[in-house]
């Protein structure tokens, strides 16, 4: 017997007949001998509906509030899931997040996972029941309910998987896995048999779709056996694992970025000390900083730049205007009209003449680079927005051609 975490995407349960589909991919995993977690998203636009709802009643509202109302999509998917589990015949129940255990900080619409508490989860497959939980959310240790934010419901699977000491955990999606690019925008996008932890890692945080990083980060910390396939559930997909045994692949995938702002602190004071008053308060705020680049001083002062996630930069100019005094600069410089454009692969690290290859791509395309980042497995470059869809096909068609 083998113990199963199953993980469905919003799209998966849009509707009855999708649900229902599900519902029998689940009842024939557990037939087959196997115990079954089932993680579910919020149906279809769900959670998109109830953000525009809570905007139409307070453009600013509370984020505990919003926790509260975004976390009922899921609930409402996981009850009509077992729902239809127990129609065909199986012997599901739906839990809640923090029913399942699920403890996390108190950050508000996008809370950390602390630990997951097994005791109800195994006591309820201990009765042979297919569970089916509620991705996205948890609880605090004062009882507040809260979410994990977009794509939280990938790190939800993940947790429980590492807790249960699963067997397997599998990300069902609309893709049949993870591909050199988005398909639906690059028609030679290539299917992956498997990848790194490490490379999924980047691919995620660099803006592909797939799976949520921070569920990558606890599958490598606690080396899940992790598989992300299509929903239909016919075929095998891309397993995630430590170690790959495919060699010769420079590259192993192109994302982009287009939820970036960049955000110029203008003519601080050329000495030590500015740096860190900047990139202190980012963080005293929560806000995570990308690519950072610093002007040649000039005249006793320079500038420095730095890329943020566009929903931070409200709070990140707020944070900014108010420290502007003590910080000692002239003022703020925003533009939001850029993405970000990525090119990840561990066999970079052995291959030289893969930043010129990148490079050579964007330029027979005409595109300006505006900054540059690096690390041994990937290249990041921020562009122009209108630019990021061409740049991802003549990257990719670079190494994939």
């Amino acid at each position: 017997m083998a113990l199963l975490v199953m993980k469905f995407g919003g799209s998966s349960v849009c509707d009855a007949e999708r649900i229902f589909s599900v519902a029998s991919i689940v009842k024939s995993a557990f037939d087959e001998g196997n115990q079954v977690v089932v993680v579910v998203s919020a149906m279809g636009d769900t959670t998109d509906d109830l953000i525009e709802m809570a905007m139409s009643i307070d453009k600013r509202p509370s984020k505990r509030e919003m926790d509260m109302l975004v976390s009922t999509g899921e609930q409402v998917s996981a009850s009509l899931l077992a729902m239809a589990i127990n129609k065909i015949g199986g012997r599901a129940k739906s839990l809640t997040g923090w029913q399942a255990g699920v403890v996390t900080d108190t950050t508000y619409s996008s809370a950390r996972i602390k630990g997951v508490n097994d005791r109800r989860l195994m006591s309820e497959l201990g009765e042979n029941n297919i569970l089916v939980v509620t991705g996205f959310q948890g609880i605090t240790r004062t009882d507040e309910i809260t979410t994990l934010g977009r794509g939280g419901s990938d790190t939800s699977a993940v947790a429980i998987a590492a807790a249960l000491r699963a067997d397997r955990c599998i990300i069902y999606t609309d893709v049949d896995g993870v591909y050199t690019a988005d398909p639906r925008k690059v028609k030679n996008a290539v299917l992956l048999d498997e990848i790194s932890y490490d490379e999924m890692l980047e691919l995620s945080t660099l803006g592909a779709q797939v799976m949520h990083n921070r569920s990558i980060e606890l599958a490598k910390k606690y080396n899940i056996d992790l598989e992300v396939r299509s929903n239909t559930g016919e075929k095998p997909g891309t397993k995630i694992m430590e170690v790959i045994s495919v060699e010769g692949m420079i590259v192993k995938g192109v994302a982009k970025d287009e939820n970036i702002a960049t955000v110029s602190v203008l003519s601080i004071p050329d000495k030590p000390g500015i740096a860190f008053k900047i990139f202190s308060l980012m963080a005293q705020n929560k806000i995570n900083v990308d690519i950072i680049l610093q002007s040649e001083g000039r005249n006793g002062t320079q500038d420095i730049t730095f890329t943020i996630a566009s929903n931070n930069l409200d709070t990140a100019v707020s944070v900014l205007e108010k420290n502007m005094a003590s910080i000692g600069g002239q003022g703020l410089k925003i533009y939001e009209d850029v993405a970000k454009v990525s090119v990840v692969g561990s066999g970079m690290q052995s291959n030289y003449g893969v930043a010129s290859r990148v490079f050579g791509a964007l330029a027979g395309k005409r595109i300006n680079i505006r900054m540059i980042s690096t690390s041994e497995i990937k290249i990041s470059v921020l562009i122009d927005k209108v630019d990021a869809d061409k740049a991802v096909s003549a990257i990719h068609d670079e190494f994939f051609r």
